[in-house]
Formats: C-alpha cells, structure tokens, sequence
C-alpha cells in the first residue's frame, strides 16, 4: 500500500477551509486520538465516461449523521457544506477516482473522559488508492483464518456507528491473520457466530441461494453489503440477509466473499486450511462482481440515482 508521501495530492479540507495537505494537523492533547471518540466514512468515487462520479455519497452522508448520534456529537457543517466540500477537494487534488474519508472527532479543549467542551472539529480528504486486498485478489480470491479476536457486541458499544476507536478490533483481527500467512481475517461475534471482516462484510452462497449476516450479528450495515444484496435480487437471486451463519458453514460454503467500499467485491478461496467450493472465485461471485464493477464504473445506466458527480 503507498504511502501519502508517494501521492501526488495537495490539499485537504479541515473545518471549512481548504489547507495544504502538511499543514492539516491537530494537537496531540485532542481527545479523539487519546479515546477514539471519532466517526468517519470510506466513500469510493469512480472515473467513468461521464467523468468522476462519488458511489452513493448521500448514503455514506447518512451514516455518517447517524455515526455522531450515541456519543452526542453534532457536527457544525450542513450535508450541502460536507457535500461541496467533497467535491471541491477532489477537484484541487485533480483526481479521476479516489478514496475519500471524512471524519469528525472530538477536539482540542481538555482531556477528561466526558468530552465536555471539546469542539467538533471536520475533515475530509481524498487521494488515489488501487484495490484494498489487491488486484489478484479481485480475480483469485484471498484466504482468510478465523480470528482468535470476537467482534464486539452492539450491547457493549453501538456496531452501526463508524466509530474510530472500534477499529483497534479491526487492526488486531487483521495483524493476527497477516502473522500467520493470511490475507484477512473473518471475525466471529460474542454468540461464536460469523460477524464480518476487520472492514468488510461477508457473504455466503449455498445451492445457488445467497446468505449474509443479519444488523443483530454485531455487523455494520454496509453500504456496498446493501448495493451487492439489491444486485443479486435484481437478478434474480434468493438473498436471506438477516441470518445467522454458524463458523462451519464456512468450511462447506460454495462461494464467499468479502464486500465493502475499500473491498468492494472479494472472493475468498479459502478460509483456515479449508478450500471453499473449488479453491477459486465461484460463479455468483464473478456475475457479481462484474455487475458491481459495471455498476459504478458506468457501464449501465441503470440506478443513476446513486451517483454524485464531482
């Protein structure tokens, strides 16, 4: 993965005004980075024919809005204000497809638990950033082992908030599988049942019928989980999203993969020592992923409504 100082960006926008990208700093005092008490997005924008388009923005927008709700967050800015400013940073930065992350936190004020007086302080930035798992993996699939680490439960902190703190989850599920061989890992929940990846949610297909875990599994409810689940209905698939998924029935699954905004689309081939179907990307994954690949690079007009363009 490159690092910042390998890209050719330059400006990144921090509580309403557009700063050089070195200079959007903050102070090491800021609660946020002593708590985690931050919320943030991973949005996706695509070169297409009709130029860059940002892949379901005011759903990420949402979320986003809905992410600050349990830790009593408000942030200062309008969606039109957070929307132009999204744009607007893609433009300065000249960039035909990008990643783009806002984030709010809370600031630098005072540093007790309770935030207290704490501003809000906004950013957001976008830069240039290829396939999350890998070109490879898009067409071979990845192995994934099954994480020592559970997710958390949503009764001891909220799972439908993207919340930077949760994410050291996320790091340690990841990290244990990488040490061992593996490129991700597949986190199960309290109950021992199959939650998600470390940033991904999972899919299952069995007898031509497509499974994913239920928003009560302690997963976050994923917007390219939502695009992938309207993509197979619209083609005619069973789809049963709301299910729990026992970790054997990841050995004698016929397909799975991996969705999500970094992900998008990943087969996975393997999971601990078992290979899954035939060690390869199964057939519904492929039809799906060449829709969703087709989808937002703008082969199709269909669901238009979907698209923000810079």
């Amino acid at each position: 993965m490159a690092g910042f100082t390998e890209m050719d960006v330059d400006t990144i926008w921090q509580n309403g005004e557009y700063v050089d990208w070195e200079d959007a700093t903050t102070h090491v005092l800021t609660h946020g980075l002593h708590y985690g008490t931050g919320v943030f997005e991973g949005v996706r924008a695509y070169d297409t024919e009709e130029g860059t388009a940002v892949f379901r923005w005011e759903e990420h927008l949402d979320r986003f809005f809905e992410s600050t709700k349990p830790y009593d967050m408000e942030i200062p800015y309008s969606r039109e204000e957070l929307t132009e400013a999204t744009m607007e940073t893609i433009r300065r930065n000249d960039l035909d497809s990008a990643y783009v992350r806002p984030i709010a936190y809370y600031g630098y004020h005072s540093l007790g638990v309770a935030p207290g007086d704490c501003p809000t302080d906004v950013a957001i930035a976008a830069w240039p950033w290829g396939t999350y798992l890998g070109e490879d993996a898009l067409e071979n699939g990845i192995k994934a082992m099954v994480s020592s680490w559970r997710k958390h439960s949503s009764s001891q902190i909220p799972t439908n908030a993207k919340t930077t703190g949760l994410y050291v989850n996320s790091l340690l599920a990841g990290e244990e599988a990488r040490r061992n061989g593996y490129k991700e890992a597949i986190v199960l929940n309290k109950e021992g049942n199959v939650a998600e990846g470390p940033g991904e949610n999972i899919f299952l297909v069995r007898d031509g019928e497509i499974f994913t875990p239920g928003l009560s599994e302690s997963i976050l409810d994923g917007i390219t989980r939502n695009t992938v689940i309207e993509l197979a209905r619209e083609r005619g698939y069973t789809v049963h999203d709301n299910v729990s998924i026992s970790r054997g029935e990841l050995n004698t699954a016929d397909e799975l993969f991996f969705t999500g905004s970094a992900a998008e689309v990943t087969p996975i081939r393997q999971v601990d020592n078992v290979e899954i179907g035939n060690g390869s990307r199964g057939p519904v994954t492929e039809e799906l992923q060449t829709a969703f690949f087709d989808l937002v690079e703008r082969r199709t007009d269909d669901h238009e409504e979907w698209f923000t363009y810079v």
